[in-house]
């Protein structure tokens, strides 16, 4: 069993209860979300692993079509203008955001209504498709113009998969883990998709490396995707053994017969002021993201002239340092709370974006990994804190589909985009600065939604009980 009901009356954070880790009055539970529960360790760690391999085989393909944009540019979209090049292969990134808003309407409510377990089980099954066909697509030089169709199709199977899943694989984490020690758990999503990043940058890295560029264009580019297929097997194996969450488990007995239906309508108009907050934060987290992880490396090609793998290098080397970090800074949100660590964030790429930048521009390698690296450090009080701090925007009823629309519309708008809209911007304005006006526009929204947000560390998720660890219910009487 995942849980195990307690008939105590423990202390239940609340909106007005103290900081966390900080004692206060006893509370009775709220009887609308039912007695507290008992966490099974061996359950939360399971689900953790489970969740987070699949976030990380996402992106381990989209770290793999970032980091290797140039090469699929002259493979899908022969031109004489590597710029071109690279805005078409950019340009077909995009597209499979433009399909997440529709992929999070369809999985985000299904997974409210038959279970999230199941649904991020369907996710890991088209993802892993949509990954696997991108290896087996014939050349421009093969098919013509039918290439870059179906890449964009399988692109579009991606995105729309996409939809649903890093909103519930991050309310499937947030539903299992005591309140307590929410942020550090969910924090292991994130090191999921570092972990995804560095097996995609590695490999390209190695394949760069080993590899000349008449095999990396002929059939070297497409090991990565066929990688996917295992990958995808493994991930739907552990998802597979899961059981329910608690809070669903716990909405699901509410009802006496099956769940009812909840309109996609009233997910937005019953929770519009959740959704605008989620999507200023989601927008601040992933312009930040993709900037560093996704534009960077080609960035520093394109744009720099700097050598390819060296770049590769610096890029994977950050990441590292940013999974070293990461669950540390996810239990520091579990002390000082969530809302401090993204502040910090949002005032920190306000401040040194444009320094950050100059010293990559500066081109010498140490500059680049200082610059590099404190833009990592950065975005890490995003990657450590969002997970933990979106779903509980949200309550149980309506968690996953309402996270879905925000999350996906914000990425959709902003954060997939923003390779191809810099690339562009670069292009007009010949300001090769704009990577770093866009994240301080990026942290002024994502400040205003950290204000405007309510701490929610310590705190049960709203409307389910309160989840605590085994041996602590007692402390709590």
């Amino acid at each position: 069993m995942s849980t195990v009901p307690v008939a105590l009356h423990p202390v239940v954070p609340g909106p007005g209860s103290p900081a966390p880790g900080k004692a206060g009055p006893a509370q009775a539970p709220d009887p609308a979300v039912g007695p507290p529960t008992v966490t099974d360790p061996a359950l939360v760690r399971r689900a953790v692993k489970a969740a987070a391999l699949g976030n990380a085989m996402e992106w381990f393909d989209f770290g793999v079509y970032s980091y290797i944009a140039v090469t699929l540019g002259k493979v899908f979209f022969p031109s004489g203008n590597p710029t071109a090049q690279l805005l078409s292969t950019f340009g077909a990134f995009a597209a499979a955001f433009l399909v997440r808003p529709l992929g999070g309407m369809v999985f985000g409510p299904l997974g409210d209504r038959v279970g999230r377990q199941k649904v991020l089980a369907l996710t890991m099954i088209m993802m892993a498709a949509g990954t696997f066909a991108i290896g087996l697509i014939p050349s421009y030089a093969a098919i013509g113009v039918g290439a870059p169709i179906l890449l964009l199709a399988a692109r579009l199977v991606q995105g729309f998969s996409t939809g649903g899943e890093y909103a519930g694989a991050s309310t499937f984490i947030a539903e299992y883990a005591p309140d307590k020690r929410r942020g550090f758990l969910g924090s292991w999503l994130e090191f999921g998709t570092l972990a995804g990043y560095i097996g995609g940058a590695g490999l390209v890295t190695l394949m760069t490396a080993l590899l000349s560029t008449d095999d990396l264009l002929s059939w070297g580019w497409r090991i990565p995707f066929l990688i996917a297929g295992p990958m995808g097997v493994i991930g739907l194996y552990l998802r597979m053994r899961l059981e329910e969450t608690p809070a669903f488990a716990a909405e699901v007995a509410k009802a006496e017969t099956e769940r009812p239906k909840v309109p996609l309508r009233e997910m937005v108009t019953s929770q519009w002021r959740a959704l605008l907050l989620c999507v200023g934060l989601v927008l601040v987290f992933n312009v930040t993201d993709y900037m560093l992880l996704s534009y960077m490396p080609s960035y520093l090609t394109g744009e720099l002239g700097y050598d390819a793998t060296h770049g590769l290098v610096v890029v994977l080397g950050v990441m590292v340092l940013m999974m070293i970090v990461q669950p540390f800074a996810g239990a520091l949100t579990d002390r000082v709370g969530r809302r401090p660590v993204i502040a910090a964030g949002c005032a920190g790429f306000l401040a040194l974006s444009v320094p950050a930048l100059l010293l990559i521009r500066d081109g010498s390698l140490l500059a680049v990994a200082v610059g590099m690296g404190a833009l990592g450090m950065l975005l890490v009080c995003f990657t450590a804190a969002m997970p933990s701090a979106l779903p509980a925007l949200f309550p149980t009823r309506v968690r996953y589909g309402s996270l879905s629309i925000g999350f996906n519309v914000s990425v959709s708008l902003f954060g997939g985009t923003t390779p191809l809209v810099v690339t562009a911007l670069i292009g007009v304005t010949g300001d090769v600065m704009m990577p770093a006006y866009y994240m301080m526009a990026a942290a002024v929204v994502g400040g205003f939604a950290v204000w405007r947000m309510a701490e929610s560390a310590g705190r049960p998720l709203p409307g389910s009980a309160p989840s605590l660890e085994p041996g602590t219910q007692a402390e709590q009487v």
